[in-house]
């Protein structure tokens, strides 16, 4: 499936762009020979460099008209601003403030990135440090200094405390303010930024705050050639233990049904994932898979060789994990929480999104929001559909016979259309 990946993208590639490339585009040599010949990747050597995915995937976001259009948003104002119900650290209700800064993007991406991540449509690439002010003053004026609202979460596309995309002096106005206006902030790492001399030159500013890492999977196999993470298990667990013995909250990114994995592989691996985490994370966020536009995992679903989860799959995922996070049956902010639960179905109800039927799905994803932030079970009593048997029927398929990784079934319109031909 990969090599067939590969070869289609190379194809695509040329056929829309031959005329497009600027001049300050260099492939290497072995890579335009392949290109020109139509010949299939070289993934393992023989002689020659491997290709790199990089080089094929992202290669098009060169083209002016791919640069054309990241300049021409603001830098002066975020990407979006909004608030949402949240809950403090210490179990209370509250209403959190989202600001998503428009940066330079996450240095990981710069040298090749996650199989699944679009942020880099949201970037530009000469932000600088009088725009991100400027992007955190707007933020500020639109919520009204956010008044009634104990939480802040601030969002750039990478990570907070990476001087290379992120200037110092504005990483310290925010930590600096979130402090000042007594607001905890939530703010999101890679592992190589949560050093000890990191954390504690943050924590001199801002005593108390979360850090959120994406690690997606607790499973080296599936971080390597599933997420291309680009960090080891080793490295998360080198910065939990920074992070906690900083005081400071770890909250942990699971991603749900990542590439190349079946809907009933991805169900019972993020079930022992979230066991694997519970103790030493504050918080645990799942992220089911979401489609985002220019990413590999984009050109697997326009390929009809993959399907974001099903809305069930989430609510069975909750099912399973609940008593390892509420073991004695409480809900958050009961002295038996272990961890704390939450799943945010990104595009939930649509089609490049977690989705189900259609008829069902807003009920469905409207009980997994309340349940994050109750974790209480009785969200979901009396949730049923039709489409649940077909459902259980997939995930049973799924982990008893040899089945096309991440494909699923169609879940909308008639199914006999889906039996036609092209």
């Amino acid at each position: 499936m990969q090599v067939r990946l590969f070869y289609s993208v190379q194809q695509e590639f040329l056929r829309k762009n031959e005329q497009a490339l600027p001049s300050s585009i260099q492939f290497p040599a072995h890579v335009m020979v392949h290109m020109s010949q139509g010949q299939r990747l070289n993934l393992v050597g023989n002689d020659e460099p491997a290709l790199r995915i990089h080089d094929l995937i992202k290669a098009p976001e060169n083209t002016e008209w791919s640069q054309e259009k990241k300049h021409s948003w603001d830098a002066s104002e975020p990407a979006t601003v909004y608030h949402t119900p949240e809950m403090m650290p210490d179990g209370s209700p509250t209403t959190a403030a989202t600001v998503i800064l428009r940066t330079k993007g996450c240095h990981w991406w710069w040298s090749s990135g996650c199989t699944f991540c679009g942020y880099f449509n949201d970037t530009r690439d000469d932000v600088e440090s009088a725009d991100l002010h400027a992007q955190w003053e707007f933020a500020k004026k639109k919520l009204s200094d956010f008044e009634g609202m104990g939480m802040v979460k601030v969002y750039t596309s990478g990570s907070l405390l990476e001087d290379r995309e992120i200037p110092v002096d504005f990483q310290e106005t925010v930590l600096r303010e979130c402090h000042e206006m007594n607001k905890h902030l939530v703010i999101e790492s890679r592992t190589e930024q949560c050093t000890e001399e990191k954390l504690s030159w943050a924590k001199s500013i801002n005593p108390e705050f979360t850090v959120a890492i994406g690690l997606e999977a607790h499973d080296e196999e599936v971080l390597k050639f599933h997420v291309n993470k680009g960090f080891t298990l080793k490295s998360w667990k080198r910065a939990v233990v920074n992070l906690q013995n900083a005081g400071l909250r770890v909250k942990t990114y699971l991603m749900f049904k990542p590439p190349f994995m079946s809907e009933g592989d991805a169900l019972e691996h993020c079930v022992k994932w979230i066991v694997d985490v519970a103790e030493v994370s504050d918080e645990i966020s799942v992220n089911p898979m979401n489609i985002q536009r220019g990413t590999i995992i984009d050109r697997l679903f326009r390929a009809k060789e993959y399907r974001p989860p099903w809305l069930w799959s989430l609510v069975e995922l909750i099912e399973r994990v609940n008593s390892v996070i509420h073991p004695k049956g409480g809900v958050n902010g009961e002295e038996d929480q272990i961890s704390r639960l939450l799943i945010h179905p990104t595009a939930g109800g649509r089609i490049r999104g977690s989705h189900n039927c259609g008829k069902c799905d807003k009920h469905v994803v409207a009980a997994i929001e309340r349940y994050s932030v109750s974790g209480d079970m009785r969200e979901f009593v009396g949730l049923d559909c039709a489409c649940k048997k077909t459902w259980r029927t997939e995930i049973e398929l799924d982990v008893s016979l040899p089945a096309v990784l991440g494909v699923g079934i169609d879940r909308r319109g008639d199914p006999m259309m889906h039996l036609r031909s092209p």
